[in-house]
């Protein structure tokens, strides 16, 4: 079993959980020259603590994106069990949407890093397979709600995920206000609702 394989010890994973929390908070103040120090400080750990779990910055911001991904992936598997599986696919194209101005900060760090993250690198690795978990999450979502009669039959994930897409350029541009941004996903969750 390899290192990245093996399960971590509780102990551990609260401390990669920590160093994750702190270092998206350090990014967010310092942005992309946010040093493992600082974060380290935040986090209430020492760097050899960050180091282990993330061996580069380039890692660390990776790890952000893929845990943000993960978190909004099992949210989901929540809210398979929600009785209103309308209600329960717009909650989650929602919590999207919010955190794209957070995912942005992480985005425009790996790019400033020279991190591409569709690149074959075990960094970019991990947020494909998180993406992947998003993807099939809103999937399923979908597809329940279409089955009990809250969406339109025929949207697909992919136009889903097209319009999901264009709302979270939207909220990362224009740092949205919750009222405008609550008007413009009710005109959309609108159009997706059955005729």
């Amino acid at each position: 079993m390899s290192e990245k394989t093996r399960p971590l010890r509780t102990d551990a994973r609260r401390n990669r959980e920590r160093v994750l929390a702190a270092a998206e908070a350090v990014l967010a103040r310092q942005g992309s020259g946010a040093s493992m120090r600082a974060v380290a400080e935040a986090a209430g750990v020492g760097l050899g603590t960050i180091y282990r779990h993330f061996p580069t910055r380039e890692a660390l911001f990776t790890g952000i994106m893929a845990a943000r991904m993960r978190q909004l992936a099992e949210r989901s598997r929540e809210l398979t069990e929600a009785a209103d599986a309308g209600a329960a696919f717009f909650e989650f194209f929602t919590a999207i949407v919010d955190n794209a101005g957070r995912m942005r900060a992480v985005a425009d760090a790996l790019a400033e890093a020279g991190i591409d993250v569709k690149a074959d690198t075990p960094e970019s690795s991990e947020v494909s397979e998180a993406a992947a978990a998003l993807r099939t999450a809103l999937g399923t979502l979908l597809e329940r709600a279409q089955h009990h009669g809250r969406l339109r039959p025929d949207l697909h994930l992919p136009e889903a995920l097209a319009l999901l897409a264009a709302m979270c350029l939207a909220a990362e541009r224009h740092q949205w206000a919750p009222a405008p941004r609550d008007r413009a996903l009710a005109v959309l969750f609108d159009g997706f609702r059955p005729r």
